[in-house]
């Protein structure tokens, strides 16, 4: 019995972490494409171009808003298939050739399904690890996302040359569809919330708690600056890569920087669940920073390449440590809540990060740009240590308590 339980790849969690794969190479495949195809098709200015990017993360953010609050009252299984068909209905609208108002506000609304969806799947994802190896299940899923990242703009790139804008989006229709049919074919848990006293005062006024959970609220502001200094490269490393000659080698970057993640996943999954958070975090800052410090002064493609893994074991840990420590930190009927309060932190990073950035590189050139990220990444350790990293060992203590009483069983 216990063995079972302790089982980490089990039907459920391979079948909803292969449903968050697809949506999210659904992501980054219109991430890099969309702007692209709102020139050519709308003929509109740069700027709008970029909304039709950044709008979607907004869409997102609204959806994990609304959506991380709702789900504490319908369920995850509802909320799972509502997210999943909103998306497949969303994507039928990229066949609609209405103008680029119609168009913007697909993206808007495909993005808050997006949210709906992944705010499911994470969430499921947290109930169905065993809880002594939550670092490392955790850690596992959002390689989901990690992937995507990678295969996505690749995919999204090669089709976006040789083929016509609509099979990408008939490719994107079928990678929406195939997520929902398997995950027909996970089993959901319920989780159940503490019963309501009758005494319980009513709740009439709303509250910050009910969209978000305070307690993943520190972890969620070191998140929102780092994902600034990933979204820095994420947004201009192909204008980088053009300006040091260094084409060819940016397009291999978020593969190398994938790589990284999937060859060190295993170890700091491990490394988290055993000695906490901590023994993750710290390493990562310094490379995270030295990555970004070392792509300000790239010349040559190996130096690039170099810096990509430097990032990969750096924030793609990162992604995956502070999630855990997100869930960690709130109480299983908040689970739902914590996950979003994460990935809204994560969005706001990268959504808004560019806007913040693009007003900035004009002054700096993208050389300093990156030399200011790494500076700020370094800089931010001090801040994890306060809002998070000195309290680590009195939370992973009971932890630790948990998981001797299981294995003594």
């Amino acid at each position: 019995m216990e063995q079972a339980k302790s089982k980490l790849w089990t039907k459920d969690f391979t079948i909803v972490s292969v449903a968050n794969f697809f949506l999210y190479l659904v992501f980054y495949l219109l991430l890099v494409t969309m702007s692209v195809y709102a020139v050519e098709q709308f003929r509109v200015s740069e700027s709008q171009a970029g909304l039709v990017t950044g709008i979607f993360v907004i869409g997102t953010l609204i959806g994990r808003l609304v959506i991380g609050r709702l789900i504490t009252t319908i369920g995850n299984k509802k909320m799972l298939y509502f997210g999943l068909i909103f998306f497949i209905l969303m994507s039928l609208f990229y066949f609609v050739d209405a103008g680029i108002t119609f168009f913007l506000i697909t993206r808007l609304l495909h993005g808050i399904a997006l949210g709906a969806a992944s705010t499911a799947t994470g969430t499921i994802v947290a109930e169905v690890i065993p809880e002594h190896r939550k670092g490392e299940g955790i850690g596992y899923y959002s390689m989901s996302i990690t992937l995507a990242t990678a295969i996505g703009p690749f995919i999204g790139l090669y089709m976006s040359s040789h083929m016509d804008y609509q099979v990408i989006f008939i490719f994107c229709l079928a990678l929406a569809i195939i997520s929902f049919i398997i995950s027909l074919f996970a089993k959901i848990p319920v989780v159940k919330n503490p019963i309501k006293t009758a005494s319980a005062p009513r709740k009439k006024k709303i509250k910050l708690s009910d969209f978000m959970e305070p307690k993943a609220l520190p972890i969620g502001l070191v998140l929102i600056i780092l994902s600034v200094g990933y979204a820095s490269v994420l947004s201009f490393i192909n204008f980088y890569a053009i300006e040091i000659n260094q084409v060819q080698a940016a397009s291999l970057f978020f593969i190398v920087y994938a790589v990284a993640i999937l060859i060190s996943r295993p170890f700091t999954g491990r490394l988290l669940d055993l000695k906490g958070a901590n023994w993750v975090m710290y390493p990562a800052f310094i490379l995270f920073g030295a990555g970004l410090l070392l792509l300000s002064t790239a010349q040559s493609s190996i130096s690039l390449l170099v810096a990509g893994v430097l990032m990969g074991l750096g924030y793609g840990n990162m992604q995956s440590t502070t999630q855990a420590i997100a869930v960690k930190m709130a109480a299983p009927h908040r689970v739902g809540l914590a996950t979003s309060t994460y990935y809204i932190a994560m969005d706001a990073g990268i959504g808004f990060g560019p806007y913040v950035l693009g007003i900035i590189i004009p002054s700096t050139g993208y050389s300093n740009l990156y030399l200011i990220m790494g500076i700020m990444v370094l800089a931010t350790t001090m801040l994890y240590y306060f809002l998070h990293g000195k309290k680590e060992h009195a939370i992973s203590e009971p932890m630790e308590a948990v998981e001797i009483k299981s294995h003594s069983h």
